[in-house]
């Protein structure tokens, strides 16, 4: 387990595995690297995997200010942890959330992406309509957790339930700045990605199938793993067919 402290905020991150190219998971909103777990050994057979957790998350630090919390503050937390790791490209993903963000980081720092893995993600909406709905779903999803505090987090999908933070209080606001979408620029960089990809999705994670659908047919040469018998958190699920489907991808590389 290591710590960088970037503008301020401390950033909980750990290197699993000694050799190889990086593989930077990111996980979803409300979860920590804790839904990692499962991939640790399958992974690290010639890859070194960096987890971390997001500002506001797990381990890492709460800041009190609204304004610490973006998308941009995010991909830039990213590439200062790869820059501490001493890696100069490495393969990026994440679920969710951390896909969302891993699109964003791939089209701020393409020159630094050798490959996607974009998990039970959505791109974005072009539409802003659509867009403001999403955003008011955020915006409830943090008032909910200002209200209930973490016990909210026992209704929700594993890789959320299963996570441990400090307190309530950086998941408010990491809703109401990360999760919130400000325009359409992730959904509209999808065709202009030039790595190697791969979309994974759990059949039964309803939400987000045409998600992956679009994605699929939207960057060029994508493959789509649908993962049976598994939900929004497919790696948590099914681990064992998740594990087959990345490393699968891995040895494409």
């Amino acid at each position: 387990m290591a710590k960088l402290t970037r503008g301020g905020v401390s950033l909980h991150y750990e290197v699993h595995g000694t050799s190889g190219p990086v593989i930077l998971l990111s996980h979803g909103y409300s979860a920590t690297s804790e839904m990692w777990r499962g991939q640790i050994d399958a992974l690290t057979k010639g890859h070194r995997l960096v987890l971390w957790d997001m500002r506001g998350h797990g381990q890492s630090d709460y800041p009190q200010d609204q304004a610490a919390y973006s998308e941009a503050a995010t991909v830039a937390d990213m590439a200062a942890i790869l820059d501490a790791v001493g890696a100069e490209r490495a393969i990026v993903g994440g679920l969710s959330l951390g896909g969302y963000m891993s699109l964003a980081f791939n089209e701020a720092h393409p020159e630094r992406v050798i490959a996607l893995l974009i998990i039970d993600t959505g791109p974005g909406f072009k539409k802003d309509e659509a867009r403001a709905g999403w955003n008011e779903t955020a915006l409830k999803t943090a008032a909910r957790f200002e209200a209930e505090g973490l016990s909210r987090l026992q209704s929700l999908s594993k890789e959320m339930a299963t996570s441990t933070h400090r307190s309530a209080e950086g998941l408010v606001r990491a809703g109401r700045g990360m999760l919130t979408q400000r325009d359409a620029h992730v959904i509209n960089s999808l065709p202009g990605i030039a790595v190697p990809s791969l979309v994974v999705v759990g059949a039964n994670d309803t939400p987000f199938l045409a998600a992956a659908d679009y994605m699929a047919a939207k960057i060029p040469g994508a493959k789509k793993v649908v993962i049976p018998d598994a939900g929004h958190a497919a790696n948590i699920d099914q681990p064992e067919a998740f594990n087959r489907a990345v490393v699968g991808f891995l040895g494409t590389l």
